[in-house]
């Protein structure tokens, strides 16, 4: 096994991890956790499609972005672009009171409803992320 197969499994399989967190989280009523793990595992899948292409450092956190680079490899990426969008917002504000206006915290800002889209978003990166390491032999 090759350098970026071994790193595109890695960043794939912690992305898997991440979108369980995030069930976990969102059962337990932790949802600004749960929608900063929603944005963490689509991203983490992103950058395993990154890896897996051969990139030797990926770096971003922005959602959108790095769907857009993954496009430029498999044209299925754009369209989920819009959708991972979404997931930006939860990078910073659902993890540090001064990322809201005040009076509001994280803990108390995010619901259910804002969790079930995460995940929702979340979910099709992964498959799209998935179906494509497949297509390449690295998963």
């Amino acid at each position: 096994m090759n350098v970026r197969e071994i790193e595109a499994q890695r960043w794939f399989k912690q992305a898997q991890a991440d979108l369980e967190a995030v069930r976990t989280l969102h059962a337990a009523g932790h949802h600004a956790a749960a929608c900063f793990y929603a944005q963490q595992a689509a991203k983490k899948a992103l950058k395993a499609v990154l890896y897996g292409q051969g990139k030797r450092v990926v770096l971003g956190h922005s959602v959108r972005d790095l769907t857009g680079r993954c496009a430029e490899y498999d044209r299925r990426f754009a369209d989920v672009v819009e959708e991972a969008a979404l997931l930006d917002q939860f990078y910073i504000p659902t993890r540090y009171p001064n990322g809201l206006p005040a009076p509001a915290i994280p803990s108390e800002a995010y619901t259910a409803t804002h969790t079930a889209a995460a995940l929702q978003a979340a979910g099709q990166v992964l498959r799209c992320a998935e179906s494509f390491l497949r297509g390449k032999a690295l998963l």
